[in-house]
């Protein structure tokens, strides 16, 4: 339940003023997401790379709890709004004590474009995260139920 309410606040959430603006790469003849096809007895996929982000615990989480609280208000604009862009396939936290906080997948062109948008984060500036990032590879059109 936890997991539905994070997904459906992103999604809503992109009415909120995001700190700052970002410039996302656009499609061009050169710029293309990276594909292959996969055969599998007698179905085809279409294998598109993704970008997968493992949000840990940063340096800095020694912050007053309204700091924290307008940090935590900045994260979330900033994942409504490339969720409403396109950008985020699905995003949430994890449900237990670890290091690691939470995952996003981004579905962009290029890991430099998935670097520029995780270092964009309010809460990756501000120290509370810090990000491990890896490409990630999916059948076009997964998704969970």
């Amino acid at each position: 339940m936890r997991y539905v309410l994070l997904l459906l606040f992103i999604a809503f959430s992109n009415n909120i003023n995001a700190q700052e603006e970002i410039t996302l790469e656009k499609p061009t003849a050169e710029k293309k997401y990276e594909t292959f096809e996969m055969t599998e007895g007698d179905s085809t996929y279409l294998m598109k790379k993704y970008y997968m982000a493992f949000l840990k615990s940063g340096p800095n989480r020694d912050h007053s709890k309204e700091e924290a609280a307008e940090i935590q208000k900045g994260h979330m604009a900033h994942m409504g709004k490339l969720a409403a862009e396109n950008k985020i396939q699905i995003a949430g936290p994890f449900d237990d004590d670890s290091d690691i906080q939470g995952v996003v997948i981004y579905s962009v062109y290029s890991l430099e474009e998935a670097l520029t948008l995780t270092q964009a984060d309010p809460a990756v500036v501000a120290g509370r995260l810090v990000v491990e990032l890896h490409p990630f590879w999916a059948a076009k059109g997964s998704k969970l139920d």
